[in-house]
Order: structure tokens, then C-alpha cells, then sequence
């Protein structure tokens, strides 16, 4: 599964069916587990949990068990994930389940598939995983929806599972020999998310990238920088690719200036100092390729990272047919996640800075000495312009930075010491997601900022096309800025729109 399938599925709406060969090889693996396991002491099947593993289960009580395991483990605190995570949970969870490593019954396929299809969706809270025996905790909250307990988020509105249930003529869940464990224990609900959070960063950095070159536009900065001859001596792919996304949203710009046309064209003698025409821009001008290449770079890893995690059986133990063995072992941990998300983080932190230095360039007459200070259309003094955005793109950007702090480094041992070492993964995917959401808001505000720059300067007839393309959508949610007015949603709307809307540039993957 790609991040094309999570897209195709998201977007489109298309309609879920489990395939023939999934459910002929899941009752393979469980048939040849169920007859593994009749005089063999196996982890979670004829044992306890954890440290518990000690205690024998005796046969009568091994279904209870897999009952009890999700009921106990199901105590997530904080908000709810969207409904659109929990389906990206669900379709990582189904999908590693598919693959025949874990010995679920064709019940757990089949009721996965028919909650995705029906978009049914658990509810599953925010708080609650280590990310070391996976996502013990929300993954329980998924189980406990899949046996017809707790609540789920049905048709906008948050219901009781049992009546939903009843409402589609669906029973709920029977559980068999390892079906509660094998539900809990892996990665989905860190991987589902950051899949989730990989798909807006791609379309965060196009959108960035636009608006980059758009900056550079309107304070006619030189082409050099950008160019295929200086970015190509640096042999980074992203900062290539940028350059490259760059050049092509601003080919038919006339704004745009070629250096020896000017600075190149002629030596005079006379001594003037200072030079009155600007040299170099400043950095988050001239090195958007240098600062956008590596966050670009770090989205690519980071969704190869979690297509091979989806595409892993990632619970304990594994059920090996071909080899008629199970091994037992940490494929549940979910390090490979959490430091991708820890990395995403940190890059989307730094394109936020990127755009928040961007926008105090624009606001702040004394530094291009071309725009009225805060980019005030209305009367100086008696109206604001757009001062009072700033704050909190400055404030979105400050979040940001604290939360960019890796997550992966805070492991603390639990579980009577037996999960010594924890990946935390989870919460990165989580802090990641908020980071991502701040990011949009930033980029909103700065979007607001250059359409009253570009009104200001009023030469459509120079300007690129996918600039006034741009241009025309931010006016769709925000007006021209003369007269003092609230913004609040406005801004709210911009930004649910950019996080919705394709980017018009795109940055080659």
C-alpha cells in the first residue's frame, strides 16, 4: 500500500472489499496456528500478558482472556482523532493483519473491512500509547469498537457501536485464539496518522514553495538564485527539485530580474557607497532552495518509511507457515515511526520559520522599503493593515519550535520494567500533526500578507500566472484589507481551504 492508495481511498471515497486471496491466506495462518499452538506454550494464546506471560491460561479460559485484554487496555484519555485518522488506523491495522503473520481469524478481516467500508469509525483517543508493544491503548479502543462495545463517530454524530451495528444488520466481533492480541498489539494507529500527516506535508511544502517564489516576485529579486547553474553544483535532490518548482512557477514572470542584465551589465567609475541597488537578498529569499530542499528530502524518507511499516507484519509473535514455526520477538515497536515523525516535525517547524520571516519582510517598511509598514491600504495610524495577523503567525511559529523537540528520546520504562525502552511513537505522530495544522495557519497568514502586497503594487501585467492565480483564490476568502475588520475566520477558512486545495506548483517526489 502507497501513499497513493491512502489518497485514492481519502479522496475519492472508493468503496473497500476484501479480496478472496487476503481471506484465503489469513485462515491458512490461523488454521495452521490453532494447530500449532493444542500442546505448546505460545505468548498470548495459553499465556498471560506482559509480565504476566509467567501464568499459564488454562483452555476454558483463552477466548476471556483476548476479551479481557482489550477491555483493560482500553483507557485512553484526551481529544478523539478525526474520524479520518481512525479510518487510516484502520486501514494499516487491516492491511499488516492481511498479510498472514498473525494467525487472526477471517472474522477480524472481514468486520475491519466492513467498519472501513461502512465508515464506521471507534472512537479513539489521543492519549494513552508508549509505542513499544505498538499502540496497546488506542488499538484497544479500535478492538473494542470491532466487538460491539464503546462508542464510535457514525454519519457525523457519536453513537453508542451497538446500535450502529444493529443499524447495518452487522454482529459484532467474535473473538478467536489470538484475535484481541493481535488487534492491539502494533503500529497502525502512529502509522495511520502519520500517513495522514505525510500527505498534507507534501502538499504544505508545494504550497510553500508557490509562495516563496511569489515573494521573490514581487521584490524583483534576481533568478540566480534559483537557477539550474548554482543549485545544480549542490548535489541535494530536494534543493534541485525546489530550484526546479521554482523556475517553473515563475517563467513568465517580468518581475523577475536576470543579475547581468543589471548588476553584471556595466562598472561605473563613480564611487558610490553604498551600492543603492540591494546585492543579494536576504536568506529566506535567496535560500528557500537550501531551506525547503532538506524538508522536502525528509517527507520522502519519511513516507518510505511508513509504507514499509504498513506493508510489515508489526505484532508478536509471528506466525511463519512456510517455515511451520512462530517466532517470537519486537516487531510491535514502532522506533521506524517515531523518529520519521520526530524528523517531519522538525522540518515542518523550519518551513513554518521560513514563512514566518517571510511575512515580518513584507510587514516591515524599514526592511523592503517598497510596502507601507503592515501593508496598510487604509489610512496610516487610524487603520492597521494586516498588523494585527502577525501575532499570531509569530505565536503558531513559537508552539512550533517547542514542539518540534524530538519525542522519540523520552522513554520511560513501564509495564513492571518489561517495556524498558519505548519509542513513543504515537505521541510524535500526534505532535507532528498539530505541528503541520500550525504550519497551514502560518502560510494562511502569509498568503494574506502577499495579496495585499501584490494589490499594493498593482502591475498584473508582470506578474506570472500562477501568481495571479493565487492571488485570485486568497480573495475568495479574504477581501482587500482597508478598513479595520475581524479576521479571525477568515484566516479559519483560508487555511482549511489550503489544507484541502491541491497546491498549484508541485515539487517533483
Amino acid at each position: 500500500m502507497q501513499l497513493l492508495d491512502f489518497e485514492k481511498f481519502f479522496e475519492t471515497g472508493s468503496s473497500f472489499e476484501v479480496p478472496e486471496e487476503v481471506i484465503a491466506r489469513v485462515e491458512a495462518s490461523h488454521d495452521f496456528l490453532l494447530k500449532f499452538s493444542k500442546d505448546k506454550v505460545i505468548y498470548g494464546i495459553n499465556t498471560g500478558f506482559g509480565p504476566m506471560a509467567q501464568y499459564k491460561i488454562d483452555a476454558q479460559d483463552q477466548i476471556q482472556l483476548q476479551y479481557n485484554l482489550i477491555r483493560s487496555h482500553a483507557t485512553g484519555q484526551g481529544t478523539p482523532i478525526s474520524t479520518k485518522d481512525v479510518r487510516a488506523v484502520m486501514l494499516c491495522r487491516y492491511n499488516t493483519l492481511s498479510l498472514g503473520y498473525s494467525g487472526v481469524s477471517r472474522g477480524v478481516i472481514e468486520q475491519l473491512g466492513a467498519y472501513i467500508k461502512n465508515d464506521l469509525c471507534p472512537i479513539i483517543p489521543e492519549h494513552g500509547s508508549v509505542g513499544a508493544s505498538g499502540d496497546l491503548v488506542q488499538l484497544a479502543h479500535l478492538a473494542l469498537g470491532l466487538i460491539g462495545e464503546g462508542k464510535c463517530a457514525y454519519k457525523g454524530a457519536v453513537r453508542p457501536v451497538s446500535e450502529v451495528l444493529e443499524e447495518l444488520n452487522l454482529q459484532p466481533l467474535e473473538l478467536k485464539l489470538r484475535d484481541g492480541l493481535a488487534l492491539i498489539n502494533g503500529t497502525s494507529c502512529m502509522t495511520g496518522i502519520g500517513m495522514i500527516n505525510i500527505k498534507h506535508a507534501h502538499n504544505l511544502i508545494n504550497w510553500s514553495t508557490l509562495v516563496g517564489s511569489i515573494i521573490n516576485e514581487l521584490v524583483e529579486a534576481y533568478d540566480d538564485s534559483f537557477s539550474e547553474e548554482l543549485n545544480r553544483v549542490k548535489r541535494h535532490r530536494g534543493q534541485n527539485k525546489v530550484a526546479k518548482a521554482m523556475r517553473s512557477s515563475l517563467a513568465d514572470s517580468k518581475r523577475i530580474r536576470k543579475r547581468e542584465n543589471h548588476l553584471f551589465a556595466s562598472v561605473s567609475s563613480e564611487k558610490v557607497i553604498p551600492i543603492k541597488e540591494k546585492v543579494q537578498e536576504y536568506y529566506s529569499f535567496r535560500c528557500i532552495p537550501q531551506v525547503l530542499g532538506p524538508v522536502h528530502d525528509e517527507i520522502c524518507n519519511a513516507e518510505k518509511i511508513l509504507v514499509e511499516e504498513i506493508s510489515s507484519a508489526n505484532d508478536n509473535p509471528i506466525i511463519d507457515i512456510e517455515k511451520q514455526n512462530v517466532y517470537h520477538g519486537g516487531n510491535f515497536h514502532g522506533d521506524y515511526v517515531a523518529y520519521e515523525m520526530d524528523k517531519l516535525k522538525i522540518g515542518i517547524t523550519k518551513l513554518s520559520m521560513l514563512c514566518e520571516r517571510q511575512l515580518n519582510y513584507l510587514l516591515n517598511e524599514k526592511l523592503n522599503d517598497r510596502f507601507p509598514a503592515f501593508l496598510n491600504l487604509g489610512k496610516l495610524g487610524l487603520n492597521f493593515g494586516v498588523q494585527g495577523i502577525q501575532f499570531t503567525a509569530t505565536s503558531t511559529t513559537a508552539e512550533n519550535q517547542t514542539l518540534s523537540f524530538p519525542m522519540s528520546i523520552h522513554s520511560i520504562s513501564n509495564n513492571n520494567d518489561n517495556q524498558d525502552i519505548v519509542s513513543m511513537g504515537t505521541n510524535a505522530a500526534n505532535m507532528c500533526r498539530k505541528v503541520i495544522e500550525n504550519s497551514f495557519q502560518v502560510l494562511a497568514i502569509e498568503s494574506i500578507a502577499i495579496a495585499q502586497a501584490i494589490d499594493y503594487i498593482d502591475v498584473d501585467h508582470t506578474l506570472s500566472e500562477n501568481t495571479l492565480k493565487f492571488r485570485k483564490m486568497i480573495r475568495n476568502f479574504v477581501a482587500p484589507i482597508k478598513e479595520d475588520r475581524f479576521l479571525a475566520e477568515e484566516i479559519a477558512n483560508l487555511t482549511e481551504h489550503l489544507k484541502k486545495e491541491k497546491a498549484f506548483v508541485s515539487i517533483e517526489a
